[in-house]
């Protein structure tokens, strides 16, 4: 087998990152008299091929932590900067990937199991202990946080502000705890065991501060700025927060025993943002509303609920407390419709942003059109 030899140069075509960090820079602000897009346009293989040169062996994965440990970061890196070098960036698009080790791989730091297969990760306890036995520690030479250390270092190594290396999903808090303490447990727990599942939420939130700061020191001043498993780039701490958990409780329960921490997250971090994952979330939104320090929110209506155009109460709710909204498109040109239904809804778009691809050709030029129509450049 030949030895792999690792790129010495990207084959990212992109030299517009200085100019779209100020258009981000004036969204975070406020600023901006039209919706942020962060579009991207997918060439075809073959396409692809032809302006950037052959497709790499190793097969591209969404979920970076099923590659096994045989394979360098080197090698993931470079197959990362042919699906980079692959897409065009329009309206405002950057190249941005971010290693996937999974939702909530905090847990792994702390010390659960990684479960992969090749189109998913879930972690688990080696051993299921009570709350009052259970610890959870932070250590900085655990294997799977060393091995995510080591593709951020490789890949702002070779970008050098080229392209944006995110903040891997490292959950939120009391996610993780219910790693530890799986299936229906942790909701037995806020009843049994009140006093340590708070502990052990602090103990997950000083464990994913530690995580985070050394993540985002790894990467440096070579990345461009500070994004998350979604792409908002910011040049300030950001990062998309979430408790998804949260749907299986009440309110007066998440002000016990979610509100005081993500709370605390949002004062620790420049420009949070919250990951409304479902209608189960949406009793919470008036008490996320609440929270100052929250930037803006993520709404994502969820498999069976009616899709991102169909919920104008939640961003008008949104839009009345003065925060920013994050959406999502995930079927292309046609999704981005969404911008005339939320033109109707709620009126300006400077606060809201999406984020999202297309297919080159027809889809391409539909979203043109769509972009056009709401003030944004191609």
């Amino acid at each position: 087998m030949a030895l792999y030899n690792p790129p010495e140069e990207t084959r990212i075509e992109f030299d517009r990152m200085d100019a779209v960090k100020e258009i981000y820079e004036t969204w975070w602000e406020g600023a901006l008299d039209r919706p942020l897009v962060n579009l991207v346009v997918v060439d075809p293989p073959q396409a692809a091929v032809e302006r950037i040169g052959p497709e790499p062996p190793l097969p591209y994965r969404k979920f970076t932590g099923t590659y096994g440990i045989d394979v360098s970061p080197q090698r993931i890196v470079d197959r990362w900067d042919w699906e980079l070098g692959r897409r065009r960036y329009v309206a405002d698009g950057y190249p941005s990937m971010w290693p996937n080790f999974g939702p909530g791989v905090l847990a792994a730091f702390l010390g659960a199991r990684m479960i992969g297969r090749e189109e998913t990760i879930w972690f688990a306890p080696d051993q299921v202990e009570t709350p009052d036995q259970l610890q959870l520690r932070f250590d900085p030479s655990n294997s799977v946080f060393s091995r995510v250390s080591e593709i951020v270092r490789c890949a702002t190594e070779l970008w050098n502000g080229r392209a944006q290396v995110g903040m891997t999903d490292l959950g939120g808090t009391l996610d993780v705890v219910q790693s530890f303490r799986p299936g229906e447990l942790l909701a037995t727990d806020l009843y049994d065991f009140p006093e340590e599942i708070e502990r052990l939420s602090w103990e997950a939130h000083d464990g994913w501060f530690d995580a985070f700061e050394r993540l985002a020191a790894t990467a440096g001043s070579r990345n461009p700025g500070y994004s998350a498993w979604t792409a908002l780039l910011s040049a300030r701490s950001y990062y998309m927060l979430q408790c998804d958990f949260s749907y299986m409780i009440s309110p007066a329960m998440f002000e016990q025993f979610v509100l005081p921490e993500l709370s605390a997250s949002c004062r620790r971090i420049d420009r949070p943002f919250y990951h409304l994952d479902g209608p189960g979330q949406l009793p919470h939104l008036q008490t996320l509303l609440s929270i100052p320090e929250l930037k803006g929110i993520q709404w994502v209506p969820g498999d069976g609920a009616p899709d991102v155009r169909h919920w104008p109460e939640v961003y008008r709710a949104i839009t009345d407390a003065g925060k920013l909204i994050e959406v999502n498109i995930e079927h292309g040109a046609t999704s981005l419709g969404v911008l005339d239904e939320l033109a109707e809804q709620i009126g300006s778009l400077g606060h809201v942003a999406l984020v999202g691809e297309v297919a080159a050709g027809e889809e391409e030029q539909a979203a043109r059109r769509i972009l056009e129509r709401h003030g944004v450049p191609w």
